[in-house]
């Protein structure tokens, strides 16, 4: 079997250099980057045929453009392009700053989105590659204090659905990873946006007073895990659409699917009523 090469973002920790790892310990090839190489660098060293380490932040154009370029030149192009890297302030929506939010979204969405941009014009040119777009299961049903996060998620999500169904008749493949709370270490790295306002002590307020108490053991899904089930997930020959990963993630996003199809049905009637009559039959979609 020809081996696959991969793309894989944020591949210094948690999932991202699970699946590096896994990757490459399947005999395929990667280029593992990230905003710092320090891990990515050590990762290569083991594997010094077919791992590439690079410096990438995802929100510069110019890196974006040179990681790509690195790729095709080093292993002939990607296979997999798996946009893992992600950032987290948490905060209630009034409290978080500007600044903060937009950074958030420049990482989470825009960042994935330009590098998505970046490997198609090569998968479309060779009819082959997959897309994989890491979301979580805060992309499907938002929390309180990490609603800025859920929206770059969301936003993720919508740009994936209609990427598949633009590419899949090219050959291509595009697809969400959906994660609950898996032992990465994120509870180090999420940060606190803004002064705390009163009014949201028992919402927001409450998951800010919670992150200080975080251990490992409240985050029930194993990245290694995981790292095989995105592996099996990217490499099979009729890629799923969406996967959930983890307990809670299966938990959460079922309760939100109940909640979806509830309203939905309930509130049938006002939906059709308000039509021009007899034009539901012409709609364009």
């Amino acid at each position: 079997m020809k081996r696959k090469t991969w793309l894989i973002t944020g591949a210094s920790s948690g999932l991202g250099k699970a699946l590096a790892e896994h990757v490459l310990a399947q005999g395929d090839q990667a280029v593992v980057v990230a905003s710092s190489t320090a891990a990515t660098t050590e990762l290569a060293a083991r594997y010094p045929e077919t791992a590439l380490a690079a410096r990438l932040d995802v929100t510069d154009p110019e890196l974006r453009a040179a990681g790509v370029r690195m790729a095709e030149e080093r292993f002939g192009g990607i296979d997999v392009l798996v946009n893992n890297a992600a950032i987290d302030f948490i905060g209630a929506l009034e409290e978080q700053q500007e600044d903060d939010y937009r950074r958030l979204f420049e990482v989470n969405f825009f960042g994935a989105v330009g590098l998505t941009r970046a490997v198609l014009p090569g998968m479309r040119r060779r009819r082959t590659g997959v897309i994989v777009n890491v979301s979580s299961m805060d992309g499907l049903a938002s929390l309180p204090a990490n609603g800025y996060y859920s929206a770059s998620k969301f936003a993720l999500e919508g740009f994936t659905e209609a990427l598949w169904q633009e590419i899949e008749p090219l050959g291509l493949h595009a697809m969400v990873i959906q994660p609950g709370s898996f032992r990465t270490g994120i509870e180090n790295r999420t940060k606190v946006s803004g002064e705390a306002i009163e009014d949201y002590a028992a919402t927001a307020g409450a998951f800010r007073a919670m992150m200080g108490h975080l251990t490992p053991e409240m985050f029930p899904g194993d990245p290694r895990k995981a790292a095989e089930v995105v592996y099996a997930e990217a490499t099979a020959e009729n890629p799923r659409h969406w996967v959930v990963l983890g307990s809670d993630a299966q938990r959460r996003i079922g309760v939100k699917l109940d909640q979806l199809r509830a309203e939905f049905d309930a509130g049938r009637d006002v939906a059709l009523s308000t039509d021009f009559p007899g034009s539901a039959d012409n709609a364009v979609l």
